[in-house]
């Protein structure tokens, strides 16, 4: 099968990706993410996808797995997996709308990564138009909380992933364009800075702000970066009253370390930290961690198949380990040959500026196209 020959339209699938854009589903909200779970129910249904509800669990959405006819259903096939979640709340398209200008395309949510989940179903779309019948049955398993460290959805990610041969995941491609085949650990905590109240206006001395001790230790966090290990602080809320001394301030960090010792060892310092003063508190918690993915030879092998069906399309793909964590931490760790990044190109994740090179949508999509109708 040549995926080139596949008659895929950049400029159709940019049409049809649009509602999933325009469908906002940031991962706190579960309405909003059932609302998106339920469109690309659907898709798949059209597709002729036997659809199973999952139900969310957490106060998360749901997940959706979706298993397509195939003559040898029970051998372990190819799991294509992704999340329908983002981080931009609803109301973002006020000022993120889905707009084009040229090959790019902007919208919530359109690099990460909802244009490569929607590629992966096109690509399962072309095979069947061409008659392509794949060798592994394929099942796709949209979640709902990645984006948050899959706290709700990880035994489900792990329970169907063990039941494949290979694990496909269309997370965005590297910044030249590469695949992942590795991911850094990654641990989350929660922080609480416990002080004591005054009025502010009145009687500040006789306080302990919670916020002042917050700061310090903030700062301290972020000071203990260095080359294997990175820390930093990317949530704060303290305070009620403007003019009340803040009892309480919470907040939450990130460590991230390419090796999984460095990671303990950051986890052991960051539990390790203590308030700056006995009229104070100071609490350290772990939140969701993300296991250290390390390439290794079947991952590589999966790579390399990958690397010549882009070689046959007339480009180049590198394979790298990458920071910021994917639900391949979990299926890669696992030893199940995972490859990552295979989604649409583009820049801006998780901000205002979130796009995509629309002609990726097509070439990317005849990648995974490839990898489905030959893997065996």
């Amino acid at each position: 099968m040549d995926p080139e020959a596949l008659p895929f339209d950049a400029d159709a699938m940019l049409a049809g990706l649009r509602g999933w854009v325009e469908c906002e589903s940031p991962t706190f909200d579960a309405a909003a993410v059932n609302r998106m779970m339920d469109m690309a129910s659907r898709e798949l249904a059209l597709s002729g996808a036997r659809i199973e509800r999952i139900a969310g669990r957490m106060g998360f959405g749901d997940c959706v797995r979706a298993t397509f006819p195939h003559p040898t259903p029970h051998l372990p096939g190819i799991l294509v997996m992704g999340h329908l979640d983002t981080v931009h709340p609803v109301g973002t398209l006020t000022s993120l709308p889905f707009r084009r200008d040229g090959n790019k395309a902007w919208g919530p949510g359109i690099q990460d990564m909802k244009g490569g989940n929607y590629l992966s179903l096109e690509a399962i779309r072309q095979l069947q138009r061409a008659g392509v019948q794949t060798n592994l049955p394929v099942t796709v398993l949209f979640t709902s909380d990645e984006e948050i460290g899959s706290p709700s959805t990880r035994d489900v990610i792990e329970a169907e992933a063990a039941r494949h041969k290979y694990v496909l995941i269309p997370e965005p491609a590297r910044p030249d364009g590469g695949v992942v085949t590795g991911r850094y650990a990654i641990a989350r905590f929660n922080l609480e800075a416990t002080g004591r109240p005054s009025h502010a206006g009145s009687r500040p001395g006789d306080g302990r702000s919670a916020i002042r001790e917050m700061a310090r230790k903030l700062i301290e966090i972020e000071d203990m970066t260095t080359e294997d290990c990175t820390f930093s602080v990317g949530v704060i809320h303290g305070g009620q009253w403007v003019n009340c001394v803040s009892t309480t301030c919470t907040g939450e960090a990130l460590s991230m370390a390419k090796r999984q010792d460095d990671l303990d060892r950051g986890v052991a310092a960051m539990l390790a930290l203590r308030a700056s003063s006995n009229e104070v508190q100071f609490k350290v918690s772990r939140g969701v961690t993300r296991p250290v993915w390390e390439p290794d030879a079947a991952g590589m092998a999966l790579y390399e198949r990958a690397r010549g069906i882009a070689a046959r399309l007339g480009y180049h793909i590198n394979a790298q380990s990458s920071g910021g964590g994917s639900d391949g931490n979990f299926t890669g760790a696992m030893g199940i040959p995972t490859l990552d990044g295979l989604g649409v190109a583009g820049a801006g994740a998780h901000t205002l500026d979130e796009h995509i090179q629309v002609d990726s949508l097509a070439y990317r999509g005849k990648l995974m196209a490839g990898l489905l109708a030959t893997l065996d």
